[in-house]
């Protein structure tokens, strides 16, 4: 089926092709040259130290969660039992590394303007078991940051952060996806750069890049430097280091055409950002006074992944209703991220606590949704839902 409004639409354009066509003439496809010309093009615009790309988002939440359990520092080193807050609104794949490695998750509510953490709730959570927050940035929304901060060195907790729908935005004039000890990102093709499928890890922290670098293909220490945070100075012997592996690792490595593509797509996304915040602006100005959805309140700068709708308490209108219209317009339609996730039954499997009620995420997981943003104006397809009316 096609959509007059799609959620998401390609970026590339002859760049990308021809970055495509020289990585099939080289003869070299698996990780290289391409994907290292990227990490450090993706580090320098976010603004960290170092950059690990991966094979998808998802693996990048992986690699996060699992290098914490390898740090030789004791004071953010996780262990199986510990607890982590996490929202009760984000992809699944947030969640899985946490009950992969051991880990109990604190489902919170969402704030129902922001639909990131809510911050009264998030303060309440912190218990004496709590070691960590596993912030989200919702839609290309940031976190309040500087509470979080401030909550995070108050109770000496560690902060990792998902940022794989918010590439570009910004709190404070600082890029989401560095306020923790590492943030992940997303390059899947939906999203605000796309490399086909893809993912990065950032982080300042050299040993946690060290950790990443060898946790990312297979636990060996082939791609580490020759002096290294993880075994010290390596044996000046090629064959003998090419198959020493020291970490339970993976195989979460990117392909040099998802590189080459990386490389290409950066060099556009301060434009591909701008385009979605004028259209961000112009939604904003349209719909902030619809008399029966709310939108997303922007924190910081937004870099608009999407336009949600939640339906007003006393609006008389079902989500059924809501999406009937709009699909009638041409929109495709997706529920915000998974809803309230901890409604799942997958979460059966989990070592899990929901504390309180939920309130806010149960009403965006019964009567929310979203529709696309683009990085070209789309001032008909804004003011066709503006003018929406029950």
């Amino acid at each position: 089926m096609t959509f007059k409004f799609p959620l998401a639409s390609f970026s590339w354009d002859a760049d990308e092709q021809a970055a495509m066509q020289r990585v099939i003439d080289s003869g070299m496809f698996t990780m290289g040259a391409n994907v290292s010309h990227f990490e450090r093009d993706f580090a320098r615009f976010v603004g960290t130290r170092h950059a690990v790309m991966v094979n998808s988002g998802s693996s990048a939440n992986l690699a996060m969660v699992a290098s914490l359990f390898y740090t030789a520092d004791e004071k953010r080193r996780l262990k199986r039992g510990d607890e982590v807050i996490v929202p009760a609104v984000s992809w699944s794949t947030t969640y899985y590394p946490l009950h992969q490695y051991g880990l109990k998750l604190k489902f919170v509510d969402i704030d129902l303007d922001t639909l990131n953490i809510d911050m009264t709730a998030l303060r309440a959570a912190i218990g004496p078991a709590t070691r960590a927050i596993f912030a989200v940035n919702i839609l290309g929304n940031p976190c309040q940051f500087d509470e979080i901060e401030a909550l995070v060195d108050e109770h000496s907790l560690v902060l990792i952060e998902d940022n794989c729908e918010s590439m570009g935005a910004t709190f404070a004039g600082r890029q989401a996806g560095t306020f923790g000890l590492m943030g992940s990102f997303s390059t899947f093709f939906s999203h605000h750069i796309s490399t086909m499928e893809g993912g990065v890890v950032c982080t300042d922290d050299e040993e946690l890049h060290h950790i990443l670098l060898c946790l990312r293909a297979h636990g060996w220490t082939r791609n580490l430097p020759d002096l290294n945070r993880v075994t010290g100075q390596k044996s000046p012997d090629p064959f003998e280091e090419a198959f020493k592996f020291v970490l339970p690792g993976y195989n979460l490595r990117p392909l040099e055409l998802e590189g080459a593509l990386g490389v290409e797509q950066v060099k556009k996304l301060p434009r591909l950002i701008a385009e979605r915040r004028r259209n961000g602006t112009r939604w904003t100005e349209r719909m902030q006074s619809h008399p029966d959805l709310l939108i997303q309140r922007e924190v910081g700068h937004s870099s608009w992944f999407g336009f949600s709708l939640v339906l007003r308490s006393q609006s008389h209108v079902t989500r059924p209703v809501l999406l009937t219209a709009l699909q009638k317009l041409g929109f495709e339609c997706r529920p915000i991220v998974t809803g309230n996730f901890a409604k799942n039954p997958v979460v059966k499997f989990f070592d899990h606590e929901v504390f309180g009620n939920l309130p806010n995420a149960n009403q965006i997981d019964s009567k929310g949704l979203f529709v696309g943003n683009h990085h070209y104006p789309i001032d008909e397809a804004i003011d066709a839902i503006a003018a929406l009316r029950f």
